[in-house]
């Protein structure tokens, strides 16, 4: 028998029992469903933060911050007036040490660093279209204080300048219509006023000229502010006497690359520098990263329960071919004894079980790609309108098709037991079998 031949014959063996082909076809579904569903929410993820690292990222920054304590002395430590304060509260953008003005000092003075600019928070209370704008035309106004690090995702306009010396302001989209701007080109020059408490507890106010418009993103929410505008309310906001104190530090750095570009060896040199100086730098890339170690965690765990339903599925194939053995037994026979090889025996019966494999495969992946797109395309327009881009379920042809081959792998694999029973049945007992 010719291997097409015996590739015909185990296609049109594996429907001889439908019923039974169709609950083991089922059993694979449920897994290539799942497994298809779990790559596709990872790959949509991490393309969206990775997008969001592209669009956010200089590459030339290096957000400066305590080094990790190791003291592993036992009880509290000595009170040092000089030393390094503690945040009294939660900080996202940096640990429980805050860094002061000597870290910055020598942050400073390490080589490759250009400059070192702390990350001041501030608080905004409202914004308004115009200074004369009265109190129904004020509107809260949330201030990233990570603006400083990178790059925005603009609808319209320029970046921030962080070494003008004039007040700049980075508008969110959603913030033109309430503005009273026709649209985001026209927001674009056009100058808006910050309402905010200073130490005293005084109202004070200040205009600030809209620079550009940015899209709203799940890294970097709020407006963006130039370091101008920073210190102007920081420094109104700071309490008198009080030493400063970071939570953490931009560091803007010198590349030797050409066109004076930062490559990976003066980021990795930068690095190694503040950590003799018992400070840490990360790049945006390195933060992020966390994000997607997480992600990547939790797509592991949801992947693992299609995994055992594909574990469970094969012992369906497994139960599937040796049914079929037993039934086919003088079927055997009569093909060994006609000459057929145990080789073209065993090959019958495995290709049986990778059609199995291929169909519910197959299916199972196309009704996860049905599906998954008419779910991301409703979350895209409902609960993750805020996040444009993101596309939650994002089907890539290779992971597709690395999915059903590798349920294709297993079925042949679940095979091998009754394919190798078949193979080595003696043909005059198998013609006697009733």
């Amino acid at each position: 028998m010719r291997t097409a031949d015996v590739i015909t014959t185990a296609t049109r063996n594996a429907f001889r029992s439908r019923l039974r082909t169709t609950l083991t076809a089922l059993s694979l579904f449920v897994g290539a469903f799942t497994l298809t569903l779990t790559t596709a929410l990872g790959a949509g993820v991490n393309d969206y933060v990775t997008k969001q690292v592209e669009t956010l990222s200089t590459g030339d920054v290096l957000l400066v911050t305590p080094a990790a304590s190791t003291d592993t002395t036992d009880g509290p430590n000595e009170y040092d007036p000089d030393g390094r304060q503690q945040s009294g509260q939660a900080n996202p953008l940096g640990s429980g040490t805050l860094l002061n003005d000597d870290d910055l000092d020598a942050t400073r003075a390490i080589a490759g660093v250009d400059r070192v600019e702390p990350v001041r928070q501030i608080s905004v209370d409202w914004i308004a279209g115009d200074a004369d704008a009265a109190a129904d035309g004020r509107y809260e106004l949330d201030v990233n204080p990570t603006s400083s690090i990178g790059r925005s995702d603009l609808v319209a306009g320029a970046q921030l300048d962080q070494e003008a010396g004039d007040l700049q302001i980075l508008l969110p989209e959603d913030y033109v219509d309430a503005l009273g701007f026709a649209d985001a080109e026209d927001a674009v020059g056009a100058t808006v006023t910050l309402g905010y408490t200073d130490a005293a507890l005084e109202e004070q106010t200040v205009e600030a000229e809209v620079v550009g418009v940015a899209r709203t993103s799940l890294l970097a929410a709020g407006s963006g502010v130039n370091q101008a505008l920073t210190d102007e309310i920081a420094d109104a906001q700071a309490v008198p006497g009080q030493p400063n104190a970071y939570a953490v530090a931009v560091a803007y750095l010198e590349g030797s690359g050409a066109d004076g570009a930062v490559t990976t060896a003066d980021v990795d040199a930068v690095k190694a520098d503040l950590a003799d100086a018992d400070l840490a730098g990360q790049t945006v890339e390195d933060q992020l990263g966390v994000i997607q170690t997480v992600i990547t965690g939790i797509i592991g765990v949801l992947s693992a329960f299609a995994v055992v339903a594909l574990i469970a599925a094969s012992f369906g194939i497994v139960n599937t071919l040796l049914m079929s053995v037993q039934e086919r037994t003088r079927e055997i026979g009569l093909m060994k004894a006609m000459g057929m090889s145990n080789g073209r025996v065993f090959g019958l019966f495995s290709l049986e079980a990778v059609v199995i494999g291929l169909l519910g495969s197959a299916i199972g992946a196309l009704a996860a790609i049905g599906v998954g797109t008419a779910i991301s395309a409703g979350a895209a327009s409902t609960v993750l309108a805020d996040l444009p881009g993101l596309t939650l379920l994002l089907f890539e042809p290779a992971t597709v098709i690395t999915v059903i081959v590798v349920i294709m792998v297993i079925a042949f694999l679940s095979s091998v037991l009754p394919a190798r029973r078949a193979a080595r049945q003696d043909p005059i007992e198998s013609l006697r079998y009733e």
